[in-house]
């Protein structure tokens, strides 16, 4: 009889690690306030539970992927897993969300005798769906050990950085590079079509040589598309991971240059009504400033 993991969260990311969490013999039982989330999960293979409750009852590790803190104390209230806490029940937690609201988070649910594990991702969602992802997961020692199956199940890799709140503060600084490195790839995309390169030919020679980024080889597909639409991570919802980040590291009193100017791009973007595209459209933002215009309206 196959294990049974649920998911609080059944969006980009979730969806993806379920599918993936099926492929690899796991049931999947799963809760999204969206009901066409639902249908789409139940009609990919998974369960579709009516409440956060319902997951908790039919699983013993359970998978958030939020997009808020107030999601979070949500599943972390007296309404949500609580509410069928048991010994053995494990929250794995793999939101990007201030550490000050996952440490209220754990120790709510720690009071109802829930382990709770914080486990960011790195990873985008098109990543998620070949399970080219990697946990970052701090906590419980014990209680991680446990979810290593789980874990193989959606992740290429996985690490064990100790105390709870420090899988966050890796997150932190990984999604800065993300940050950096993806307006970096859009900031060369522009260059060399403004040079009269054809994009195409930049991703091929570029991605084979020194210049190349994760980002560049992950989101350069859709910069040389021009066509941002399939998101796998929405402009609206990475100014959230940016402020996190600022803020956190404002609280360190530790400059952060580059992730400040880049900042301005995803913005900018923000502003361009390119909130639902992926945050690969920066490209598109640059080619506004440079005054691009690609052959065919690209």
């Amino acid at each position: 009889m196959s294990q049974t993991v649920g998911m609080l969260g059944i969006g980009i990311m979730g969806s993806a690690m379920s599918a993936n969490l099926m492929r690899a013999g796991f049931a999947v039982v799963g809760f999204d306030v969206l009901d066409e989330r639902l249908r789409a999960f139940a009609g990919a293979g998974g369960i579709a539970a009516r409440s956060l409750r319902e997951v908790a009852e039919r699983a013993e590790i359970l998978i958030s992927v939020l997009p808020s803190a107030a999601a979070l104390e949500a599943v972390a209230g007296p309404d949500g897993i609580s509410a069928a806490a048991r010994p053995g029940l494990v929250l794995v937690e793999s939101s990007t969300l201030p550490i000050e609201d996952k440490q209220r988070a754990h120790d709510a649910l720690a009071a109802a005798g829930v382990a709770m594990l914080d486990c960011p991702l790195s990873g985008t969602g098109a990543q998620a769906l070949t399970g080219d992802l990697s946990v970052y997961g701090s906590g419980e020692r014990a209680a991680y050990d446990r979810c290593l199956p789980v874990f193989a199940g959606f992740a290429r890799s996985t690490h064990y950085l100790g105390e709870f709140g420090n899988g966050s503060r890796m997150k932190f600084v990984a999604n800065l590079m993300v940050a950096i490195h993806n307006a970096s790839a859009a900031e060369a995309f522009v260059l060399g079509m403004k040079a009269g390169l054809d994009p195409k030919m930049i991703y091929d020679v570029i991605a084979d040589g020194a210049g190349s980024s994760r980002m560049f080889e992950v989101r350069g597909p859709m910069m040389v598309r021009g066509d941002y639409d399939a998101a796998t991570m929405k402009v609206e919802v990475w100014q959230k991971d940016m402020k996190i980040i600022g803020e956190f590291a404002r609280e360190l009193d530790c400059p952060t240059p580059l992730l400040s100017t880049s900042a301005a791009l995803y913005t900018a973007a923000m502003a361009q009504g390119r909130g639902k595209q992926d945050t690969a459209a920066v490209c598109a933002v640059l080619e506004e400033m440079a005054r691009l215009h690609r052959p065919g309206g690209a």
